[in-house]
């Protein structure tokens, strides 16, 4: 049954120019003179890109490629622009070193017309700002034909614009999706096998570039899912589709491969990625990391690990490890017996729940639990 799984496949005036502080500048030692300027690159505008925006010297003549300029006036005015909208310098350099072309156009054509849009809608100016920033091509896509179409789609989907802006500020991509090529269908493929409009929505508000896969490949992926056994109806089925749409073939295999070094079985790593399909989404390294310190340093059973395989997906530096701290305090004091569930449990534990029922509890036997519980600890010690 194992086997479908291995068949998963899968961005006056040039010392008038506004001087940014960009401490990567410094780094350089760049010379018009010295550097080979072609005929379709301008040196002006590179030295206006290195100096203005933050651009490093490769880039600034890969850029100068496509965009021209003879005087500061124009990109001057962009920069400006984007100060006077709240923007931070930091926030500026983002934006024109992921789109240089913006340095030449019509701010109050092109920018300021999507920053109004989206404050329209209730986004706040910090927000605006962190929007654009993080993702600068928004400025270059059609305010009608893409941004307002993309929102009020997710809008229709989600019932409510204050959902839909909660998914927008977390994934900003959301306002770019290609609706009729790959969201729309894969919403569908989702409803045909069953999947509840709840769960679909909490995969499009929580791990949406699962559905810019391509439709077939996405059909194919629920098909396998329902192959394992998921069931349409829970919240994993979704949850499952994301972790296989989200790598190649190649990379599940290497992450196989490493769960079976240290010896979990074909058959325990398809039931830990049933029971909790997010154990195959972490890394390579994470894996080794988790399994070193739980099974080598603090003597789980690797299958005891595998029935349990949210404990790969904690934080080692936060969770896992202080809480194994309170764990062997707990030992040393005689207030616990040594008990590899009851470590488990304790892991896995909810915060809330953990503080009240372990650190708490011991909190006149050992008053340094708390301490230890938030303290982000070396796995050295």
């Amino acid at each position: 049954m194992f086997k479908f799984l291995r068949h998963v496949r899968s961005a006056p005036r040039a010392s008038r120019t506004h001087n940014l502080c960009f401490s990567q500048i410094q780094l350089f030692s760049f010379s018009l003179k010295s550097t080979h300027i072609s005929p379709n690159q301008h040196p002006f505008t590179v030295s206006y890109l290195i100096n203005s925006c933050g651009f490093s010297p490769e880039k600034a003549l890969s850029a100068s490629k496509y965009v021209k300029f003879e005087t500061p006036d124009k990109p001057d005015s962009i920069l400006k622009f984007f100060e006077r909208h709240g923007f931070t310098q930091t926030q500026i350099s983002n934006i024109t070193r992921s789109q240089p072309s913006l340095l030449l156009c019509h701010p109050e054509d092109t920018l300021l017309p999507k920053l109004e849009f989206l404050k329209s809608k209730g986004v706040s100016s910090i927000d605006v700002t962190r929007i654009v920033s993080t993702s600068p091509v928004l400025l270059k896509r059609s305010l009608e034909k893409v941004i307002i179409p993309s929102f009020n789609f997710l809008n229709n989907l989600l019932q409510s614009e204050e959902r839909t802006l909660a998914a927008i500020k977390s994934h900003f991509g959301l306002l770019l999706f290609d609706r009729q090529t790959h969201v729309k269908p894969n919403i569908e493929t989702l409803r045909e096998v069953g999947v509840p409009n709840a769960n679909i929505m909490y995969l499009l508000k929580n791990q949406p570039r699962a559905f810019m896969t391509s439709s077939n490949r996405f059909r194919q992926i629920v098909e396998e899912v329902e192959k394992i056994g998921f069931n349409p109806s829970a919240t994993t089925f979704v949850t499952a589709v994301h972790a296989l749409s989200a790598m190649t073939k190649s990379t599940w295999e290497k992450k196989v491969d490493v769960y079976k070094k240290w010896g979990w079985t074909d058959d325990e790593i398809l039931l830990a990625f049933k029971k909790y399909p997010w154990c195959m989404t972490v890394s390579e390294n994470k894996i080794n990391r988790v399994m070193e310190f739980l099974v080598n340093k603090m003597g789980l059973e690797s299958s005891l690990v595998a029935s349990r395989p949210k404990l790969v997906s904690l934080s080692l530096e936060k969770r896992t490890v202080p809480r194994c701290a309170v764990y062997q305090v707990l030992l040393s004091k005689g207030l616990i017996k040594s008990n590899a569930i009851s470590l488990m449990t304790l892991l896995v534990s909810p915060e809330k729940r953990f503080i009240e029922k372990v650190v708490n509890r011991y909190k006149d036997e050992a008053p340094e639990l708390l301490k230890l519980s938030t303290e982000k600890l070396d796995l050295s010690n």
